[in-house]
C-alpha cells in the first residue's frame, strides 16, 4: 500500500502536542510522514520536551521542535492531532493551541485528528456540519458541537481527517498523506 503513495518534499507538517499523549498516535504517523518526504515538527506549550503515553504509563520523551509561543499557521501546510485523553484535554484550556487549530482550519489547511484528538476541533468550534469520527467516548461531544459523528476507522471530509484509535493508525496515515499531497498546492510563507 505504501509504495503508490504520494510523496511530501517540502511539505511541513505541525504535531501538536502536550504531555500525554497517545505515543503510537504521534510516531507512527509522524514516521509515515517523514518517509513520504514530509519535514514534521513537534510543536507543544509544554517546553523542552514532551513525555508519550503508552501502555497505561508514561512512555518516552521527545525534544519539542517549535514552542508554542513561536508556531504560526504560516509556517506549515497542515496539522496532525494525536490523541491520548491527558493531551488533548490539556492542549484544549490553553488558548493559543485552540487558536492555532481555528487558524489552520480558518486558512483551509488539513488537519488529522486521531482518537481523543478532535476535542481540540471541538474546542476552536470547528466541527459543525463535518462528518467525523474520534473515540467513542467523545462521540457525544462532536454529535453535540454539530459533527455527524460515525463509527469508521478513518473519515474524510474536506480537509478534515480523523480516525478512532491506534487500531486505526494504518488507514489514518495512508487517508492523511492523501489528504496533505492533495492540499500542497498552499503556499507557506
Amino acid at each position: 500500500m505504501t509504495e503508490n503513495r504520494p510523496r511530501l518534499e517540502g511539505t511541513k507538517i505541525a504535531i501538536l502536542v502536550t504531555n500525554g499523549f497517545e505515543q503510537s498516535e504521534m510516531t507512527e504517523p509522524r514516521r509515515a510522514l517523514d518517509e513520504a518526504g514530509a519535514t514534521t515538527h513537534l510543536v507543544s506549550p509544554a517546553g523542552d520536551e514532551v513525555k508519550g503515553w503508552q501502555d497505561a504509563d508514561w512512555g518516552d520523551a521527545f525534544p519539542v521542535d517549535v514552542a508554542l509561543d513561536d508556531a504560526s499557521t504560516n509556517d506549515y501546510h497542515a496539522l496532525v492531532l494525536p490523541g491520548g485523553v491527558i493531551n488533548p484535554d490539556q492542549l484544549r484550556a490553553e488558548p493559543k493551541a485552540v487558536r492555532l487549530v481555528r487558524d489552520f482550519v480558518i486558512a483551509g489547511k488539513p488537519v488529522a485528528a486521531i482518537c481523543h484528538g478532535p476535542w481540540l476541533l471541538v474546542e476552536a468550534g470547528v466541527v459543525d456540519g463535518r462528518r467525523m469520527t474520534s473515540y467513542h467516548s467523545i462521540r457525544t461531544d462532536l454529535i453535540n458541537a454539530g459533527a455527524d459523528w460515525v463509527n469508521e476507522e478513518v473519515v474524510v471530509d474536506g480537509r478534515f481527517v480523523t480516525s478512532r484509535s491506534p487500531n486505526d493508525l494504518p488507514a489514518f496515515n495512508e487517508a492523511m498523506i492523501r489528504q496533505f499531497a492533495a492540499a500542497r498546492e498552499l503556499v507557506v510563507a
